[in-house]
């Protein structure tokens, strides 16, 4: 229908995957990150069988982590691996490569989704889930570095990222 017409302007062709911002005052925002999963993880998606696969595949090369998902690619030359330092340097490393673990459930809604491989999705919450006992004692973090070894950061229990999970093993 229309949505799916008038969404089909964020697919980026040469790069396989959706633009992060159309119409921005820079033009479009091929920046690779996370917010298109939401495409493929909704109920109606609005992108076709095969972009919806390639969404998925893409953000598993280069956005997943074994605590969720970065912010942003490691090859984009804004890219953060490490949320430290003082007040400036964290806000500015918040959403270039930090690690988010909430953005687990969409991406597992959306490979299930693709997939249709419950074993295969699940498998993605089990970091998390031995995360559980290792910090803020049967809680997820908010955040992680984007670079190895993914030290948690931020708020030793966030709720959404334990909601999520949860959301997503069912």
């Amino acid at each position: 229908g229309q949505v799916a017409a008038s969404f089909s302007r964020f697919w980026n062709d040469e790069a396989g995957y959706c633009y992060d911002v159309i119409d921005g005052p820079t033009g479009h925002d091929p920046a690779l990150r996370p917010n298109q999963l939401f495409a493929v993880s909704l109920h109606h998606s609005p992108l076709p069988e095969q972009q919806q696969r390639a969404v998925v595949d893409v953000c598993a090369r280069h956005l997943l982590t074994s605590h969720g998902l970065r912010g942003l690619a490691p090859g984009h030359p804004a890219y953060i691996g490490r949320y430290g330092g003082d007040r400036r340097a964290r806000d500015s490393a918040y959403h270039r490569g930090t690690v988010w673990g909430w953005l687990i459930g969409p991406f597992v809604s959306a490979h299930l989704r693709v997939y249709r491989d419950p074993a295969t999705a699940r498998s993605f919450l089990r970091p998390l889930l031995r995360h559980l006992a290792s910090h803020g004692l049967g809680s997820l973090s908010e955040i992680f570095d984007g670079d190895p070894p993914f030290t948690p950061r931020g708020c030793i229990a966030q709720a959404w990222s334990v909601a999520e999970v949860l959301r997503a093993w069912q």
